[in-house]
């Protein structure tokens, strides 16, 4: 009970000369583990022979999780607010962990239905509330910055996949003397997956722990040294204002904000989620061959990751400086540009393809991370973290539409391997309307009504 009694709000309240830059690495702990998700190809093809089924059965683990990240997130966001970070800090490491352990029961005993309820019901739900647990906290640490301070948790979400990446090959090695991780269709047995499950569910369960014990909130009345919270007045699409989570959702700024989210991601998985055979097809010669070789192709989806990862901290950094209205212009605008120009010159300089992809993937990860600080802008910190968990489901909606849309183009061009960029034009001309209805519906947000105001002596209390 004394455990479970300090995870309680009330035992999390920063004490006198507390430093708020020990938050952004608890909140680190969890988003790097939690973004392990962004490496489940490693061992797809492992899973696949395993399994003896599809790479489409396969991949509906992935999918499974992506859908309950957004559910959970917008389902337990309320919950998460009321009870505070290092509750739901340490919900989020029971259920992510409890997915690998009952997926690798699924993988043992050959139940695939088990690695579904595993790793996609369970772990999916540990995904949505790990997300945003920590993000209204630290947006209450960095009013005064608070893009730079969910850029720096977030970036983690986005690099998690280098380390787990790298990690699980080696594990696999480790596991089956018969997988060589240098060679791409080298595929690991049971038993290997198996113990990579078990060990990469208790190593995050520990590294969570981390992020759990040493998360706080700062106590009520907290500013940081010198800041002046009446300097945000000058900003128009900035308010001192606050707004529940109920009435948020009933305001026309977050639904147009919703939709700019579900553009950027829509458009951003487009590449993510075809990039290695998207790089070999892009380059394949009149014999039918590609001039990118397998491990070339490893290396550009690991590149993506790099640029993923750092536009999540510096273009959620920058926002603070030019406002997040503008910054999602930058997304928005200058990616329909880039996605036109891989269409058409793409294929004309591997140089020039790997730079478009990476910018391109850093305004993916830039949105993800400068979305918090755009609702904190739009509707203040009072349910900012509930807010933010129901507008992810513009993610779990993206993460069936991206692919949908761009597989659905190239199932009708050709096999997989034999595909060349012309093959690519439509899907990519596609993403260039969708960015095209983010930006527009970007231009129309708006301040919220004052009607939807929370009262002022309600706005610092922890919502019920």
């Amino acid at each position: 009970m004394a455990l479970l009694s300090a995870l309680d709000r009330e035992h999390t309240i920063a004490p006198e000369g507390f430093s708020r830059w020990l938050i952004p690495p608890a909140a680190l702990a969890v988003h790097l583990c939690i973004g392990q998700a962004y490496a489940t190809s490693v061992y797809k093809n492992s899973l696949v022979q395993h399994f003896d089924t599809t790479q489409t059965a396969i991949g509906i683990v992935f999918s499974i999780a992506i859908v309950m990240l957004g559910l959970s997130a917008a389902v337990g966001g309320t919950w998460v607010e009321r009870n505070g970070p290092r509750k739901a800090m340490f919900v989020s490491a029971s259920f992510w962990t409890s997915g690998f352990l009952v997926g690798a029961l699924g993988i043992s005993t050959g139940q695939l239905w088990l690695l579904y309820l595993g790793y996609g019901v369970l772990g999916g739900i540990g995904l949505g509330i790990g997300y945003i647990s920590p993000v209204s906290t630290l947006i209450k640490w960095f009013p005064d910055r608070p893009g730079l301070a969910t850029g720096l948790a977030i970036m983690g979400f986005g690099g998690g996949a280098l380390v787990a990446g790298p990690a699980s090959r080696q594990l696999l090695s480790f596991y089956d003397s018969g997988y060589d991780p240098k060679v791409a269709t080298s595929v690991a047995d049971g038993g290997a997956l198996t113990a990579l499950f078990l060990t990469l569910g208790i190593a995050y369960f520990l590294i969570m722990m981390f992020g759990v014990f040493n998360i706080r909130v700062p106590r009520d009345g907290w500013r940081p040294e010198g800041w002046d919270s009446a300097t945000v007045k000058a900003k128009p699409m900035v308010t001192t204002a606050h707004v529940s989570a109920a009435n948020a959702v009933r305001t026309r700024s977050f639904w147009l904000l919703w939709i700019v989210l579900f553009c950027n991601v829509t458009a951003g998985i487009g590449i993510l989620e075809q990039a290695s055979p998207m790089i070999q097809d892009f380059f394949r010669g009149d014999g039918g061959t590609s001039t990118v070789a397998v491990t070339a192709a490893a290396g550009f989806v690991g590149l993506l990751s790099l640029f993923n990862m750092a536009g999540r901290f510096a273009w959620s950094t920058t926002s603070d400086l030019i406002g997040r209205k503008p910054i999602y212009m930058v997304y928005l605008g200058v990616g329909m540009v880039f996605y036109a120009l891989l269409a058409l010159f793409g294929h004309t300089a591997t140089a020039l393809f790997v730079l478009l992809a990476g910018v391109i993937l850093s305004f993916y990860g830039g949105g993800f991370a400068t979305v918090p600080a755009y609702l904190r802008d739009l509707f203040g910190t009072y349910q900012v973290g509930a807010i933010h968990g129901r507008l992810l489901t513009a993610w779990s909606a993206a993460g069936v539409a991206g692919p949908l849309i761009i597989n659905g183009f190239l199932d009708a061009q050709g096999k997989p391997g034999t595909l060349t960029a012309e093959a690519y034009r439509p899907a990519l001309f596609t993403m260039v309307g969708v960015l095209a209805v983010g930006f527009v519906a970007n231009l129309l947000i708006r301040p919220v009504p004052e009607s939807l105001h929370e009262p002022a002596t309600k706005k610092q209390e922890v919502p019920a």
